[in-house]
């Protein structure tokens, strides 16, 4: 995927500055912050590709994750904004990292907000552990956060996740709420997997 990014990011206005910024933050790595900040103004928001989340702007701070050790990495996350978090967050499953920054992942699932929560849930998401995992994910339908934002949702989801969700749609339906459609037809799909399992 990097070297999609790099590849689209080669025609983008701003090309040049970026090449410069990745120069510079080689040489001498406290230059990382200040152009981390500053790439989303020099190459802009415009999406990469079609239907997708990429940025000029958020691919170009991923290139620029990608040249930091996991503490320069962290430290632009906790000195972010919001648009600066999610850059991270989405950049990490391109770097090579490991689980070295999962923490960043529990930080944005304690937040009230939703992009932070469903970005902690993406690809790197692999690395948290199930009972966090779980949790993040019926905060999701807590918040109204679309499940088709977590990643590999139908491969990880397990029996403890019905009974939690099992669990939210009981007090939901004693204070006349409903679940999301999406939540719903999820616990639908454990409870009768759960339930072949117990007659096998």
């Amino acid at each position: 995927m990097l070297d999609d990014l790099r590849t689209a990011l080669a025609g983008v206005p701003g090309g040049d500055w970026l090449d410069d910024a990745l120069a510079r933050v080689r040489d001498d790595p406290d230059e990382l912050g200040p152009l981390f900040a500053r790439a989303d103004r020099k190459l802009g928001r415009e999406p990469l590709f079609p239907d997708s989340s990429w940025t000029a702007g958020r691919a170009g701070r991923a290139l620029l994750a990608e040249v930091a050790d996991p503490e320069r990495t962290i430290t632009l996350y906790e000195q972010g904004d919001t648009a600066e978090r999610l850059a991270v967050l989405a950049a990490l499953p391109l770097l090579d990292a490991g689980p070295a920054l999962v923490p960043l992942l529990h930080d944005a699932l304690r937040t009230n907000d939703a992009r932070l929560v469903a970005a902690a849930l993406g690809p790197y998401a692999v690395h948290l552990d199930d009972a966090t995992w779980r949790q993040g994910v019926v905060k999701c339908v807590f918040m109204g956060i679309p499940l088709s934002a977590v990643d590999g949702l139908d491969d990880r989801a397990d029996p403890e996740l019905a009974v939690m969700l099992g669990a939210l749609a009981r007090e939901r339906a004693a204070a006349d709420r409903r679940m999301p459609p999406d939540a719903l037809a999820l616990l639908n799909r454990l409870t009768v997997a759960n339930h072949s399992r117990k007659q096998d």
